[in-house]
């Protein structure tokens, strides 16, 4: 009974972050904050919620093939959030910063 609350927290937790991230998608004001949003949320989500269906997989083949796609989220999440930022520097955008607010403001 434990072991399944546990899972149900990590894996409601998990769905929060991932929501979490898809308004920060659509609210945050620049590429760069957006790609932080998505990759921030995107591995800890995933991790949360890979988490919960470990402890409800127990100890059997199908929580190793979790740990490994949790291992391979961890490595490809940062690295596509850093090429995708380093691409978006390369082609000239500028991060946004508060004097940019400013000047959106009639």
């Amino acid at each position: 009974m434990v072991l399944d609350v546990l899972s149900w927290i990590t894996i409601s937790a998990g769905a929060f972050f991932i929501l979490a991230g898809g308004i920060g998608l659509i609210r945050l004001p620049d590429v760069f904050c957006r790609v932080h949003a998505a990759g921030l949320t995107d591995t800890v989500g995933a991790g949360l919620m890979l988490t919960g269906l470990m402890l409800q997989a127990g100890a059997t083949l199908v929580t190793v093939k979790l740990v490994l796609i949790m291992v391979f989220l961890i490595f490809t999440s940062p690295t596509a959030s850093y090429a995708l930022a380093h691409a978006a520097l390369l082609d000239g955008i500028k991060p946004w910063t508060k004097a940019d607010r400013k000047e959106r403001k009639p």
